[in-house]
């Protein structure tokens, strides 16, 4: 039976500070087990079962004894603790620089050349989240058609506007240039157009978003799965992030229980290859905005829906769990925090209970992918397969 791998990126969920997180600021920081700890326990059963509780302690969700998946954590090679950073060392690319970000905004000199470059005057420039920025200058931006310009923890460039002021044709004209301009030490992961709708007051970001993200530098894993003739199917913003590079199919999402259910989706209709997903509520709804309940609420929820995808499981299916980054909402600031993540496996096929200890790279779940479909080896990264092994032959 052909072989599938479903991969799901909790994007943000943390499992603990890494060894060099004070040169981030993050010392203290745990995703998961401070949300737990604040809440006074999480109720993660299914997750619980696979043996997300015998990684690291977790109030509310203790270590089981035979655990149903394979577990560990992965620690992050790369410089950073970025999205894209983070999504690209489990392809297989390992960044010596980390990605550039603005906490005082862009530079004078670049937005004056990018402002002539557009032809209009921008305005903001200057660290914000999106929903809250487009109803503080969403009125002033309708009135004079002056692009909001904006960035965040991540090494990102976003540009708000609204549909009916500048249509959005113009809209992703404008972020191609800006994409094209920013260049070696601006050279930031992503470019997101991000338009809204709505009357002063009451602005809403519709879902015409679209990601301008910067080329990965060498072959990705996506790319040797493509290349062995298998579908790459991917949900959320993953094909945005690795620049369309290997994609076969893709589908968007209106949050993470759309984003199961398309996962849900692919599982029914593809037949042998990839499906990777990127559930985004977590680090944008709940983690940079510092809501605790919130998180820990979607956490749940997502966990209710794990047996769901396990059923659909087919006997030649590898299922993994984790995340790119953490975003502890308890700690000081809304920025990423620099942290190990989780690492679950299972299959019906799969070994079950094994410690896979601490990776020493997102790229080792890279590696394993490329062994399990039979694809050429990954620049980086090393296999744990051999460990998990294969008892259906």
């Amino acid at each position: 039976m052909p072989r599938r791998v479903i991969i799901i990126v909790l994007d943000s969920v943390g499992i603990g500070e890494m060894p060099d997180a004070v040169k981030y600021g993050d010392v203290g920081s745990y995703t998961l087990g401070n949300i737990a700890h604040q809440r006074g326990g999480l109720k993660l059963p299914h997750l619980q079962k696979l043996g997300i509780g015998n990684i690291n302690s977790i109030t509310g969700v203790p270590a089981t004894p035979n655990p149903l998946g394979n577990y560990g954590k992965m620690a992050e090679r790369s410089l950073g603790k970025d999205t894209t950073t983070g999504h690209w060392e489990m392809a297989g690319v390992i960044l010596e620089r980390a990605l550039p970000t603005f906490p005082k905004g862009f530079p004078k000199e670049f937005i004056d050349s990018y402002e002539q470059a557009i032809g209009r005057n921008v305005m903001g420039n200057e660290v914000a989240s999106g929903t809250e920025i487009i109803q503080r200058l969403g009125e002033e931006h309708v009135r004079t058609g002056k692009p909001i310009v904006y960035t965040s923890a991540d090494s990102v460039f976003q540009v708000a506007a609204h549909e009916e002021i500048i249509p959005l044709p113009e809209l992703m004209r404008i972020c191609q240039i800006a994409r094209d301009m920013l260049t070696e030490e601006l050279q930031v992961g992503r470019v997101i157009a991000r338009p809204f709708l709505g009357k002063p007051g009451n602005f809403y970001r519709t879902t015409n978003r679209h990601d301008f993200a910067l080329e990965p530098p060498h072959k990705i894993l996506l790319e040797y799965i493509k290349e062995r003739g298998l579908e790459v199917s991917t949900v959320g913003k993953i094909k945005d992030i690795y620049a369309g590079r290997g994609v076969t199919s893709s589908v968007l999402t209106k949050g993470n229980m759309d984003g199961v259910n398309k996962i849900l989706e692919f599982m029914s209709k593809t037949e042998k290859g990839l499906i990777m997903a990127n559930l985004v509520d977590f680090d944008m709804l709940y983690g940079h905005r510092n809501d605790v309940e919130g998180y820990g609420k979607a956490l749940e929820e997502f966990d209710e829906r794990l047996p769901e995808i396990i059923q659909e499981l087919r006997s030649e299916d590898m299922l993994v769990i984790t995340a790119d980054h953490g975003c502890d909402p308890t700690h000081p600031g809304s920025d990423h925090t620099r942290e190990y993540v989780p690492l679950l496996v299972l299959g019906p096929n799969l070994s079950r209970g094994v410690n896979l200890g601490v990776r020493s790279t997102f790229a080792d779940l890279g590696a394993t992918v490329a062994e399990y479909l039979n694809t050429e080896p990954l620049l980086n990264g090393k296999s744990f397969y051999e460990e998990i092994g294969n008892t259906g032959g």
